[in-house]
């Protein structure tokens, strides 16, 4: 359909392995457009041009440009063939939608900035651990893991049978988590999300997008 779309920012960002991740499920080539956001100096004005509030991904796709992460994802499925990663049903659909936002608004925070970052990230940068904010995020990060398995509830994929949005909007925020050890800890407490992980980090798509360092998958 058209031009190749463009994916514009850092390949270690969640929020651009979720647009990856969903190109990758639908089988759309594309091209990756590296922007730093925390480059010396703020987010690049080529960015700002795109995403006025400095924030990435931005896309583009035959002159017509999007940001927000969430929306770029719908586009995708609505535009191109291949699998579907929305339900057909309305309800389902909106399930699927409610749990974007659950990982949006109370996921990612705690999951990759307040356990990985500060766990992983922080030594590496030469940098002390901040305990307490990791065991606040630990504790923010249970109730939504919690969520995220009662709204899933024994479906093999958080959305259902078949892998969607939802699964595509998890699985990078789970990589990165799963490499500290509390993050590992909080997804083996709940049986049903660490078999929905081994289902979902085998794709090939996870290892498409792999960035690097690398997170667990």
């Amino acid at each position: 359909m058209g031009t190749e779309p463009v994916v514009f920012g850092a390949a270690y960002s969640v929020y651009v392995r979720i647009v990856r991740l969903t190109l990758a499920e639908k089988h759309v080539p594309y091209s990756l457009h590296e922007l730093d956001v925390f480059a010396p100096g703020g987010p690049p004005a080529e960015l700002l041009a795109r995403q006025p509030f400095g924030r990435i991904p931005a896309f583009e796709h035959d002159g017509f440009t999007l940001y927000e992460t969430a929306v770029i994802a719908r586009y995708i499925d609505d535009a191109f063939d291949g699998p579907p990663l929305q339900p057909d049903s309305t309800r389902a659909r909106a399930r699927v939608g409610q749990l974007v936002a659950i990982l949006d608004a109370y996921g990612y925070q705690p999951l990759v900035w307040d356990i990985y970052m500060e766990r992983v990230d922080a030594p590496r940068s030469g940098r002390a651990a901040d305990e307490t904010r990791i065991a606040t995020g630990v504790t923010r990060a249970a109730r939504c893991l919690d969520e995220l398995v009662r709204l899933a509830g024994n479906a093999p994929f958080l959305g259902g049978e078949t892998v969607t949005l939802a699964d595509l909007h998890a699985a990078p925020m789970l990589a990165y988590v799963l490499a500290a050890p509390e993050g590992a800890a909080l997804v083996q407490e709940r049986p049903t999300l660490a078999a929905w992980w081994q289902r979902i980090a085998t794709r090939p798509s996870m290892a498409a997008t792999r960035p690097s360092p690398n997170p667990v998958a």
